[in-house]
């Protein structure tokens, strides 16, 4: 599958997202840059059909068609739309998952699951003490158990903190597999994973200009996160 999002915006002057294009197709992971805390979710509904841009397109495989796209894509993690409660445990989120695939959601079956993911000592943890590498492979492969899903819009990973390289090549793993992926996350994200060059050839992040590498060098090193918003090319942006 291929979709291609063409200048797509929304909200007053692009305020929710300013104008931004991708492009995301089968056996890749694609990592997009967003600021703030709105714009990775608003990106995240629009590239998978569950929101309508103001202004530009969305296409799947050349098509206008945003039901075959919300069918056929999941949005992984986006903040106050599909994350889990923080208070749940990772065991009754398989459980629902596995629900919502349409298999069997009994105490076996889900520890069959975890054990699948490698996770069955975390089946009692909540979802807020998930480590961040963990919670984006846990939610990632349940949501590629139901019917027809053939791409992952990750959402804002790095909010969780821990090191963006481990859930990046989780991402391009999966991609490895056939899976369409999109990451969106920040700027110190995407510096963290362009400092470290990893050879995953599922992998694509747009280049960091050299004053942005510069200057969020300069602020990690102060302890400080870089504060100026940028667009999903790496482009100056007002919020």
């Amino acid at each position: 599958m291929r979709i291609e999002v063409e200048a797509v915006t929304k909200g007053p002057g692009g305020r929710a997202l300013p104008q931004t294009s991708l492009t995301v197709e089968s056996g890749r992971a694609v990592f997009v840059e967003a600021e703030t805390a709105q714009r990775p979710t608003v990106l995240g509904l629009i590239a998978t059909g569950r929101m309508k841009p103001d202004t530009g397109s969305v296409r799947l495989d050349g098509e206008a068609d945003r039901r075959a796209l919300r069918h056929r894509t999941a949005l992984v993690d986006a903040p106050d739309v599909s994350e889990p409660h923080g208070d749940v445990r990772l065991g009754d989120v398989v459980a629902e998952e596995l629900m919502f695939a349409g298999q069997r959601r009994g105490l076996l079956a889900v520890r069959r699951e975890l054990d699948r993911l490698g996770l069955r000592d975390e089946e009692r943890t909540i979802m807020a003490d998930l480590a961040p590498g963990a919670r984006v492979r846990a939610l990632s492969e349940l949501a590629l158990l139901r019917p027809d899903v053939e791409a992952l819009v990750i959402v804002s990973p790095d909010r969780h903190g821990g090191d963006p390289e481990e859930w990046w090549r989780i991402a391009c793993e999966i991609a490895e597999r056939g899976t369409a992926v999109l990451v969106i996350a920040g700027l110190a994200a995407r510096a963290a994973i362009e400092a470290h060059p990893n050879g995953w050839g599922t992998g694509e992040v747009t280049p960091l200009r050299a004053e942005h590498a510069a200057s969020i060098a300069a602020a990690l090193a102060a302890g400080e996160a870089e504060s100026a918003g940028t667009d999903a090319h790496g482009t100056g942006a007002d919020a």
